[in-house]
């Protein structure tokens, strides 16, 4: 073969034909065509060579795509930065299997069952229950032949829609152990999963012994019927005890011997099954063989008796009246079974192609059965009937109709009650009064019984088989506290005999307890709220049309699966309302403790599809909602850096927003980065921000300075008309001390805000806000002696993270540099604290306290301040830090908001602090408003007019305080002062400022032209000393900084007399637009 011919691989079915060609020959019209050969060989030197010597692009391949940390041939794909930067790293190789097939090194045969004995005679073990046996023939004497067969379409219809709805869902995807909880969780989410998958474990252990004691019931009738009665105790409830016990203990040495010898014996059962409905329809077409079993009934096939037995005759039965809705209760918990090979999903071979096949196998089958039997019961039994044959013999050649003989008419037995008004006993036999119609129309009676013992013993196996494997699920995806140990399991096949054990000692429970017909109708409710989540999950999911949503099963439909849904909860309502509300208040409270619990999956739900689709729809309503002043809302870009950094900026900002407004934090960074480090950065902000029960969104961009970084966060942040109208920054106390260029950045991004028509809120308070130095985040690299390359604990090691390690050390360089080196720089916000380590905090080296053990990840920590703020390397910090952390967090003692509302500023210096004061926090704080009178002798007119103001405003205040000397010349003591903050940055009268200084230095002929300014804000301080020392909080309106008017040092300067040791301190400075407003 030449080089230059193809090689083409052939895979010829009905259905496809698939060519690879090797080679690249080309047709007369250049364009790539492949080349079949009679004699193809697959040509195998260039199967390396693509990968390795042409190209580094990976060809599409399934480990590509499967769970991470799975990979089996341990190729991986490479990343955006390997082929973008044309960079080359090892490939990291994990031992671990896939998380999700479980174990790899268990020892033993895996058994993997098809379609058929998996799933189809599965089902059609517990379709045909005991129902089929006991109470078909009742349906027929209540509800009549039609009426049955209605009742039977219906509940077909239910379980028909819910299994469509099951296979679209169990079709969507690689389905593993855990079925109907499984397909749920998945679907819905972890809330409606964890409540069904406990709900569902819990009913079928109770159920288990159902059947079991159905079992003995039916032992005990066939030893009264044919061994004359024979007892072990009593003949009742202490027999039952001890044959059930002794089942249970059978039934679950089988589970624990293994699941192929679970087969067999289901097998062995299903044609035990089988045999008994042959011998059932063989006697119904033989007939009567004697003349009693006529006297009971049977007349044999009558098309007379069929229509005698058409219409309904509902009575009273089992203490109550019966009706066409009551009967349809009592009869849909023998089509419920359909779960039966969903739940052994773990041992399919697929899953995805043995559910649909085998459930809609099996419905079909027994939809059949159903359908027959009530025709074959109705044409050949009669609705009442004594037994006594004499009379039967008596009347049966002196009738014209075979139906006027006494024995079946009230003349030798009553339809009504025990004994009627001439003291006949009530009628013993026919549809209306016996469960044992079957078993009296068969060939060989004692066949049926053995079909009743096959129906029970089969569904109780199912059961004691079937919860332990959805509760070892449930157990293994940690939702619930304390249930982990039962996601063990053991051999080849992982199974759990650990949850055998508990599902045994729940069903001995209960056998013990000897009789459950008050928890019958609970367990059918729990099953069918599982159904109805079912029909829901794959209704919910088409509705919200996610891209992940393709099942491979094609006939369903959105609406219909609706509709089986909503009759699943019609259905749980007719069997009985009551147990109907308990099934909901049990879904409701297990929904809410799961939801609580906020477990830390990632499933890729329908309802996270939900939320984004929700609030796509919400932001693009919003955009078409007119503002106005009455819905306005402080809504805030906080320049925060990493969250973690400043809690009491953050916890500031979240006593005014409360989740009822926008937060955003905002981060700078100096660039450029990786996508990878700011993907993790990302990651650790929200980690933070989820630990502190704060709900705000963070950014984070790179610029050369906090100006530039502030800018570009001032453009972006935010979606539609849901963005920030306020930035909230902590105040730069080092601003005298730090680098020039810095500091002007600093003043600059105040221009910035101002050009944006942004409101500003700065933020003081005596300890400080940067807490970096003193507060490490569970998440952080530790960093050694300032060695910016070593660390002793990584970000997070999660399996499949192939370059996780790689990633962790790339940010923990960036970070460690940054904390050695620029700690004061503009990397998180451009601000520091007011000293740099606040008083209290330990004296630690991060060398010594980095060889400390850190708690393991899965440790529970202690839901308390005092653990979600740790010093370096875990070290608990003082209890003076904490408090000053957590400052914001606490409620704050009795006292006064200090309002200086100097200037009108659209109000937002006024409102800020009366939206504190709502919050509970603030509560036991009152507003004192301070305001500037514009003359001395009219004092009087501007308090009224303000306390006016503030009632039109609807308001309330503890006092209104009138300024009426701010423009006094200030105390000399304060003056001098002053000139100490601003002598550093002072030139000399004939100095002139170099362009690289401008905006930086203070010349003589600003101070000349700002010496009002300069005295009245002297003249504040001390006004604020005299008045507002005290104060819990103090608000006041922010200086204007006039651009080309004020430079840098004499702005901050101002803002340093204002707020200079002084209680927690915000000023604040509005648009200029009203966000008050005084009109309805």
């Amino acid at each position: 073969m030449s080089s230059g011919e193809a090689d083409t691989i052939e895979l010829d079915s009905s259905s496809s034909r698939i060519q690879v060609a090797s080679g690249l020959d080309t047709g007369d019209d250049g364009h790539l065509s492949p080349t079949t050969h009679s004699n193809s060989v697959y040509e195998t030197r260039y199967q390396k060579s693509l990968r390795h010597y042409l190209t580094r692009e990976a060809l599409p391949k399934e480990s590509h795509y499967r769970n991470l940390n799975s990979i089996v041939d341990g190729s991986m794909r490479p990343t955006l930065d390997d082929l973008h930067h044309n960079t080359l790293r090892e490939q990291q190789r994990h031992p671990g299997a896939d998380l999700e097939t479980g174990p790899s090194n268990l020892r033993g045969k895996v058994i993997k069952f098809g379609w058929l004995e998996g799933v189809y005679m599965r089902c059609l073990l517990n379709i045909w229950g005991v129902m089929l046996f006991l109470r078909v023939s009742w349906m027929v004497g209540q509800a009549g032949v039609l009426s049955s067969i209605i009742i039977v379409i219906m509940a077909n219809i239910v379980t028909i829609i819910t299994t469509l709805s099951m296979s679209a869902v169990a079709t969507n995807g690689r389905i593993q152990a855990g079925g109907v909880y499984y397909m749920i969780s998945r679907s819905l989410g972890p809330e409606f999963g964890g409540s069904i998958g406990l709900m569902f474990t819990v009913a079928n252990s109770i159920a288990a012994a159902t059947y079991i004691i159905g079992f003995c019931n039916s032992l005990q009738d066939m030893m009264k019927d044919y061994f004359n009665g024979s007892q072990i105790f009593d003949g009742g409830v202490n027999d039952t005890r001890l044959v059930g016990t002794i089942t249970l203990i059978a039934v679950l040495a089988l589970a624990i011997v293994g699941m192929d010898w679970v087969t067999r014996v289901q097998m062995g059962l299903l044609f035990l099954l089988i045999g008994a409905q042959v011998d059932f329809l063989v006697g119904a077409f033989m007939g009567p063989l004697d003349d009693l079993e006529a006297s009971q009934g049977f007349i044999g096939l009558s098309s007379k008796v069929l229509s005698l037995n058409l219409g309904s005759d509902y009575r009273k039965s089992e203490g109550k009246d019966q009706d066409m809705f009551s009967v349809f209760g009592v009869f849909f918990p023998a089509v419920t079974g359909i779960v039966a090979g969903a739940n052994l999903s773990g041992d399919l071979k697929d899953p995805a192609s043995a559910i649909p096949k085998g459930t809609l196998g099996a419905i079909f089958t027994t939809f059949c059965t159903y359908l027959i039997y009530p025709i074959l019961i109705g044409a050949a039994v009669m609705k009442d009937a004594s037994g006594n044959s004499s009379i039967y013999i008596e009347y049966k050649d002196n009738v014209t109709n075979f139906w006027e003989n006494p024995v079946f008419t009230n003349e030798s037995c009553s339809k009504t009650g025990d004994t009627d008004e001439n003291g006949i006993k009530v009628c013993s036999y026919g549809t209306q009064n016996s469960f044992q119609v079957m078993e009296l129309m068969s060939a060989w009676g004692p066949l049926i019984y053995i079909g009743c013992f096959a129906a029970t013993l089969s569904s109780a196996i199912a059961s004691l088989v079937g919860a332990p494997r959805v509760l070892q699920a449930l157990a293994k995806d940690k939702l619930y506290p304390g249930i982990y140990g039962f996601s063990k399991g053991s051999g080849a096949n992982n199974d759990p005999v650990r949850g055998y054990i508990l599902v045994f000692i729940i069903s001995l429970a209960c056998i013990i307890i000897g009789d459950l017909n008050l928890v019958s109708t609970l367990l059918s409710n729990f099953f069918l709220a599982s159904y109805s989540l079912i029909n829901f999950s794959c209704f919910h999911a088409s509705l919200i049309k996610s891209p992940g949503w393709r099942p491979g099963f094609k006939y369903y439909s959105l609406w219909v699966s609706l509709l089986g849904g909503i009759l699943c909860l019609a259905v749980m309502f007719l069997v009985d309302w009551v147990t109907a509300l308990i099934t909901f208040l049990c879904v409701l409270a297990l929904y809410l403790f799961v939801s609580y619990r906020n477990p830390d999956v990632n499933w890729g739900s329908s309802t996270q599809a939900q939320t984004y689709v929700s609030a796509l729809k919400t932001t693009l309503d919003l955009n078409t909602v007119e503002e106005h002043v009455k819905n306005f809302r402080p809504q805030l870009l906080v320049l925060t850096g990493s969250p973690g950094s400043r809690p009491p900026l953050l916890d500031f900002a979240q006593s005014i927003t409360k989740n009822i407004s926008l937060l955003a934090c905002g981060h700078v960074i100096q660039g450029p980065q990786t996508q990878r480090v700011r993907n993790s950065l990302i990651r650790q902000a929200y980690r933070w921000l989820q630990r502190h029960k704060i709900r705000a969104f963070y950014s984070v961009v790179e610029g050369n300075n906090l100006e530039e970084g502030a800018r570009n966060l001032f453009q972006l942040v935010g979606l539609g008309k849901l963005r920030p109208n306020t930035v909230l920054l902590g105040y730069k106390a080092n601003w005298h001390k730090c680098d020039r260029q810095e500091l002007k950045a600093y003043f600059n991004t105040l221009h910035e805000a101002l050009d944006m028509y942004f409101g500003i809120a700065i933020l003081r308070v005596p300890q400080g806000l940067d807490y970096s130095q003193i507060i490490e985040d569970e998440d952080t690299p530790v960093v050694m002696n300032g060695n910016d390359g070593a660390i002793t604990q990584i970000t997070e090691d999660r399996p499949g993270q192939s370059a996780a390690n790689q990633l962790t050390q790339e940010l923990a360089k960036m970070l460690g540099t940054i904390n050695s080196n620029t700690r004061n720089t503009y990397y998180r916000d451009g601000t520091d604290s007011e000293a740099s380590t606040p008083p209290g905090s330990p004296e630690v080296e991060r060398a010594v306290v980095s060889e400390l053990p850190r708690p393991d990840d899965g440790q529970k920590r202690r839901a308390s301040i005092a653990n979600l703020f740790r010093g370096p390397g875990g070290v608990e910090l003082s209890k003076d830090v904490l408090n000053n952390i957590t400052m914001f967090k606490r409620k704050q003692k009795k006292g006064t908001i200090d309002v200086w509302w100097l200037y009108d500023d659209g109000g937002l210096t006024l409102l800020v602090p009366y939206i504190l004061t709502t919050r509970s926090q603030w509560s036991g704080c009152k507003l004192r408003v301070f305001a500037l009178a514009n003359r001395k002798d009219e004092l009087d007119m501007e308090q009224r007019s303000m306390a006016n103001l503030l009632s039109k405003f609807r308001i309330d205040y503890s006092d209104v305080i009138v300024i009426p000397d701010v423009a006094k010349k200030a105390a000399e003591s304060s003056r001098m002062e002053f000139d100490q903050l601003i002598h550093e940055f002072k030139t000399k009268s004939t100095e002139e400022i170099s362009k690289e200084n401008e905006g930086i230095l203070i010349s003589e002929a600003e101070l000349l032209g700002q010496r009002e300014k300069t005295n009245r804000h002297v003249r504040l301080r001390e006004l604020l000393l005299e008045n507002s020392r005290e104060a819990s909080l103090v608000v006041m309106t922010l200086p204007m900084p006039r651009k080309s008017s004020v430079s840098a040092p004499l702005y901050m300067a101002w803002l340093e007399t204002l707020t200079r040791d002084m209680p927690p301190f915000i000023l604040i400075r509005g648009n200029q637009t009203s966000v008050l407003t005084f009109y309805s």
